[in-house]
């Protein structure tokens, strides 16, 4: 399976994790990736919150992100006034970081 075949079902795979709650709806932003404008994978709200989620799966142990990318979630984030987070998928199981939870490195 391609890469990007892997991040399209974990995006989908999210989609549906909110919904199933029965207090969340999300939306999968299809082509996010590929837009020259600020957008996040995957939109979810309540009455309460929104979230905008960059998707991001992983095989190992560590995700590098690109400061571009962070950038962009923040500044559509901060227009639509959602909150923004990093979901990374990990084999099996989803984490959650804001964007103040990640630390900067050399790579």
């Amino acid at each position: 399976m391609s890469r990007k075949s892997k991040g399209i079902n974990a995006e989908r795979e999210l989609v549906h994790l909110f919904w199933k709650t029965n207090e969340w709806s999300a939306i999968r932003v299809a082509g996010s990736g590929s837009s020259p404008f600020p957008c996040p994978d995957v939109l979810a709200g309540n009455r309460v919150r929104k979230l905008a989620i960059e998707c991001k799966t992983v095989n190992g142990k560590n995700k590098y992100l690109a400061d571009e990318g962070i950038n962009q979630l923040s500044k559509f984030s901060a227009i639509f006034g959602a909150e923004p987070w990093i979901g990374v998928k990990f084999k099996s199981d989803w984490f959650f970081l804001s964007l103040d939870d990640l630390k900067k490195t050399e790579r």
